[in-house]
């Protein structure tokens, strides 16, 4: 139930009158000029959060040339996740820890697909290994690879959800686990492989290997170094200086002045070039007319020098 704003008297939602029957007040012209001026408080605070939440957002990606080469590097840990980090050779299905085997071996998204489409026969076959063997092994590295890969990520986005805070450490904490859940993740895929002596043959799903071998690849070490870069630049980036909000808000408030001053000088250059291509257009015109009017007199004159010849 809503009440008058001048004299407090509660009106019934069925009341459709614009005035208030006790005071006889206009409810919505009530006070309108206060009104629209706390509206345009609330508004100019709305613009100033906006404008320094894009400062800050923009200052986080590509404020500085360390923050532009912190982005551009952003991806190149992508690079690490097409690179096989361990190996399980067998006559029967090979096995690759690696988002795409470009081998002909099964890859980390192949048994992961398998994780979800034959989960009770992989958990039986894990109970069956008392949850120590080659399967198990298998599995648990492959959902740390991906978990490796999801923080990853999320290290990426950090920084932008956390761009209010320019030297915040929480990209660096998720590089850190990242980093963490790779060698997890490596290791035990690798371990998998060590079952070989006393396993003969051991299944993930639909996939079985038989006589199998393998283990540590050389491709972890290049990830390595990619996440420990990525590591590294997100610590320099902390490490170095940052800007106040204040700071970040006069410079784009002045290159907003630099844009509307060229906008003002390319409205003023357009004007002079139109009252120039007026002037040229008048002139041209007068051209046109004076012109007219000579050839009008030279057939006139001629037209009176035929009458004078005939008489």
């Amino acid at each position: 139930m809503a009440t008058c704003p001048n004299c407090g008297r509660k009106i019934p939602w069925w009341n459709i009158k614009a005035e208030c029957k006790q005071c006889g007040v206009s409810i919505p012209n009530f006070n309108w000029m206060e009104r629209l001026e706390e509206d345009n408080a609330h508004a100019e605070a709305a613009f100033t959060v906006f404008y320094r939440t894009m400062n800050r957002v923009r200052y986080s990606l590509f404020g500085t040339k360390l923050r532009i080469v912190r982005f551009v590097l952003t991806f190149l840990p992508a690079v690490a996740f097409i690179i096989p980090w361990s190996t399980v050779s067998s006559t029967g299905e090979s096995f690759q820890l690696t988002l795409f085997s470009f081998t002909g071996a099964k890859s980390a998204l192949d048994i992961f697909l398998q994780i979800f489409n034959n989960f009770s026969v992989i958990w039986e076959y894990m109970q069956f290994e008392g949850f120590f063997g080659p399967t198990t092994f298998l599995i648990v590295g492959t959902i740390f690879y991906f978990l490796s890969a999801l923080f990853i990520v999320i290290a990426f986005f950090m920084n932008i959800i956390k761009c209010k805070k320019p030297k915040t450490k929480s990209a660096i904490t998720f590089d850190v686990i990242t980093i963490a859940f790779s060698i997890v993740a490596v290791s035990l895929f690798s371990l998998s492989a060590s079952f070989s002596a006393s396993e003969k043959a051991f299944s993930v799903g639909e996939f079985a290997a038989y006589d199998f071998s393998g283990g540590f690849f050389w491709g972890y070490i290049i990830a390595a170094v990619l996440f420990l870069v990525a590591l590294g630049i997100n610590t320099a980036v902390v490490i170095a200086p940052a800007k106040s909000d204040e700071t970040l808000e006069e410079e784009r408030l002045a290159k907003v002045a630099v844009k509307e001053a060229k906008e003002r000088e390319e409205e003023i250059r357009k004007a002079k070039e139109r009252e120039e291509a007026a002037k040229a257009h008048e002139e041209e015109q007068k051209r046109i007319i004076e012109e007219a009017k000579r050839k009008v007199a030279e057939q006139k004159a001629k037209e009176e020098a035929k009458k004078k010849k005939k008489k």
